[in-house]
This record gives C-alpha cells, sequence and structure tokens, in this order.
C-alpha cells in the first residue's frame, strides 16, 4: 500500500470519528426564538401564594418589586392594598400598575433569610402571605459572551492537539515505511 491510500485512509476514519462532535447541538437549540443570555447571577427572590393570591418579590439591593396576581388565572389583581413586613420591619409598599407594587427597603439587606409578610386586601377579601427571602451571594464559573465555559474550550482544544498528533504521527510512519517499487 502506498503513502497516499493511506494516509487518506487516516484522515477519513479520524473525520468519521470526530464528526458527532461537531454536530452536537447547544442548549436550547429548538429553532425557536433565542433564549435570554444570563448575564449574571440571579437576584434574590420569594414567592408566596395562597388559594386566593400569588406574590412574587425580586430584591434588587434596597429596591424590592413585587408582583400580585390572582392564583386561578394568574391575572394582576387591580384593586389591592398591599403592607409589607420584611425581617420584622414595617416597609412603606406604592402601587405603580395594576398587580405590581415597589418598595424601598432603609438599607441593603445582608446575607440571610428575611421573613417575609404580606397582607393583601382586594375584592372585601384579606389574606396574610407568608415567605422568606434567601439572600445569599452565588459564585459562578467564568463564561463566555456565549454562554460556554471555558472547560468546553478546553477539552476542545485538547480534542484538536490529540488530532494533531495522530495525524503527525502517521505521517512519519508513512515517510520512515519501506518503499516498494
Amino acid at each position: 500500500m502506498t503513502l497516499f491510500p493511506r494516509l487518506t485512509a487516516f484522515t477519513a476514519a479520524i473525520l468519521i470519528a470526530a464528526a458527532p462532535l461537531a454536530t452536537q447541538a447547544g442548549d436550547g437549540h429548538d429553532h425557536g426564538e433565542a433564549p435570554a443570555t444570563p448575564t449574571g447571577p440571579a437576584l434574590p427572590r420569594f414567592a408566596a401564594t395562597s388559594d386566593t393570591f400569588e406574590l412574587v418579590g425580586v430584591l434588587d439591593g434596597h429596591d424590592l418589586t413585587l408582583w400580585l396576581d390572582r392564583a386561578a388565572d394568574n391575572s394582576p389583581v387591580t384593586d389591592a392594598t398591599l403592607q409589607l413586613m420584611v425581617g420584622g420591619v414595617k416597609v412603606e409598599v406604592e402601587q405603580h400598575e395594576p398587580g405590581e407594587f415597589e418598595a424601598a427597603l432603609a438599607e441593603e439587606p445582608e446575607e440571610g433569610e428575611l421573613a417575609i409578610v404580606a397582607l393583601v386586601v382586594a375584592d372585601q377579601q384579606r389574606e396574610q402571605l407568608t415567605a422568606e427571602l434567601d439572600i445569599h451571594h452565588e459564585e459562578h464559573a467564568e463564561e463566555s459572551a456565549s454562554g460556554v465555559s471555558w472547560g468546553t474550550y478546553g477539552a476542545w482544544g485538547a480534542g484538536g492537539l490529540v488530532l494533531l498528533a495522530l495525524l503527525g504521527w502517521a505521517m512519519r510512519r508513512a515517510r520512515v515505511a519501506p518503499r516498494h517499487s
């Protein structure tokens, strides 16, 4: 067998073996709308539910945004008042839109769990909702802007080096092999 058929067969075998790695779809590959790319750690949040209401809150520094919906159909509660206690401290709540409220805490809370107690008054109904707001700082692995971790790039780089080494070995072996005329 001459040099070129061996090299061609070896190269074809490597390409066939590596083809499945190159064709794997990434996370969220569904041909639909592209999912939002996370830009940092998620903000602390809580959810308090009852048979009638659902209250969700998101803390950003010392600002707390709240959404109040009906549990039955997830529609915003339009005519509601909301009284709020965060960690045992009464916090003033201001409605901005139907079902959307904002509150400003006196200072940014420290890490730990805070008890949330909300009194909802709507349509002659009064309900108390309770939840825990867990505040902690998560450490995330470094990721590139595309959301691919550096470990993935390292694995592809190592695979490429192995491929180059095998190709070099095959070429050297082909040069050393005795030539028959």
